[in-house]
């Protein structure tokens, strides 16, 4: 076994934590603040190289490995938690772009969405369809060379920022319903297909969501009013999209997960610099076990979660099963660092509980992370379908 990252993985970790100290953690209350959408920010993440690491060379990314994506994500969200999803949602741009897009439509949208110009969505959620992606209600219907889509979803990061998404719809409706349904009565994922719609197209608009946490991140009500987009913004077969945000899900709860415990890391380290230095009673506060034992047991919890994510990335490099290891951190890891913040927030006593101190602001952004891309219930239930069968699915 080999525990050691590569010389090119050691240098993305020394420069991602030296931007996130220098530009980020200084800007991040002010983006809470406000909700502004740090676009020259993005474009300094570009220019780093931070978001063309899934982009294919030809399209102006770097095409890293998975393992480096979790760096990122992990350095980044030291400075601000915010930023990582510019990370997360470039990388599934090259994914699913990427490797299934019309190679017209890549050299539109891939390069500026590595250089920072460009912010993409992932349009998946749905009002009465979070969990339960398969079950779509949004349509997309082919009207001569053109396809034209109907439907609204909910909760999509970057949803008031972002100049293209990409959608998932269905594109079954023409057919019988017994095609469009699956053994239990249920619509079938087999249906669901994606596409790369600019925001600014006709019949298009948005509304915003007034979020706990993550407010930089701008999350909003996407509404497609007929909108028509050329038959080259399909991406890749129809009726394959939800099989390709599925493979992409997996790897991005993992970078999920780091994303958490690089903000609950850098609590961690910042809280055990206050307690040395605290007194009360005539002693530091670390000497006091009701202290020290807290930062004991969530260093060590978040040294493992951290271990099991890179394993799962490092799987994911070779091209092995990861789908158990990526649904085990992704429930774990969010949990994991709202408790660490948590601790770090009381430690802190009543200025951790101002927002003087960022505590307040790290506890509301990864809570958003505990329901965004798979709740944790959705993730034992993954678990246990990996380790015990489909027989154990509840449905």
């Amino acid at each position: 076994m080999d525990f050691a990252f590569t010389p090119e993985q050691e240098e993305l970790a020394r420069t991602a934590r030296a931007f996130a100290t220098r530009e980020l953690a200084p800007r991040s209350r002010e983006w809470d603040r406000t909700g502004e959408f740090p676009k020259a920010t993005w474009r300094r993440m570009g220019e780093l190289g931070l978001l063309g690491l899934r982009v294919p060379v030809e399209y102006g990314g770097v095409d890293a490995d998975f393992v480096m994506v979790g760096i990122a994500m992990e350095e980044t969200a030291r400075g601000d938690f915010s930023c990582t999803y510019g990370i997360q949602l470039a990388a599934l741009a090259g994914e699913l772009l990427g490797k299934n897009g019309d190679p017209g439509v890549c050299r539109r949208w891939l390069p500026p969405v590595a250089s920072g110009e460009v912010a993409m969505a992932l349009a998946l959620t749905e009002p009465s369809a979070g969990s339960d992606a398969a079950a779509l209600q949004c349509r997309a219907r082919r009207d001569g060379d053109d396809w034209i889509i109907t439907g609204e979803k909910s909760g999509i990061s970057l949803g008031m920022a972002a100049d293209a998404a990409i959608v998932f719809a269905r594109t079954a409706a023409e057919r019988s319903r017994s095609d469009t349904l699956d053994r239990h009565g249920r619509s079938s994922a087999r249906n669901v297909s994606a596409f790369v719609v600019p925001l600014d197209a006709p019949g298009v608009s948005r509304s915003a969501l007034r979020d706990m946490g993550s407010h930089a991140v701008g999350r909003a009500v996407l509404s497609f009013d007929a909108v028509r987009i050329p038959g080259s913004h399909l991406i890749g077969a129809e009726g394959s999209g939800f099989q390709q945000v599925m493979r992409g899900f997996d790897y991005n709860r993992v970078a999920i997960a780091l994303a958490c415990l690089g903000i609950a890391q850098v609590s961690l380290e910042e809280t055990m610099g206050y307690v040395r230095e605290r007194t009360t009673f005539g002693r530091p506060l670390a000497r006091y076990e009701g202290v020290s034992f807290p930062i004991a047991e969530a260093a060590t919890q978040l040294e493992a979660a951290r271990l099991l994510c890179y394993r799962a990335l490092w799987r994911v490099d070779r091209g092995e099963p990861h789908t158990k290891d990526a649904a085990m951190v992704k429930w774990w890891a969010p949990k994991l660092a709202r408790e660490t913040i948590h601790q770090c927030l009381l430690l802190h006593g009543h200025y951790g509980y101002t927002d003087e101190l960022p505590f307040e602001q790290r506890l509301r952004d990864v809570i958003g992370l505990e329901i965004g891309d798979g709740s944790a219930e959705i993730m034992k239930i993954i678990v246990a379908r990996e380790l015990m069968g489909r027989e154990t699915l509840p449905y």
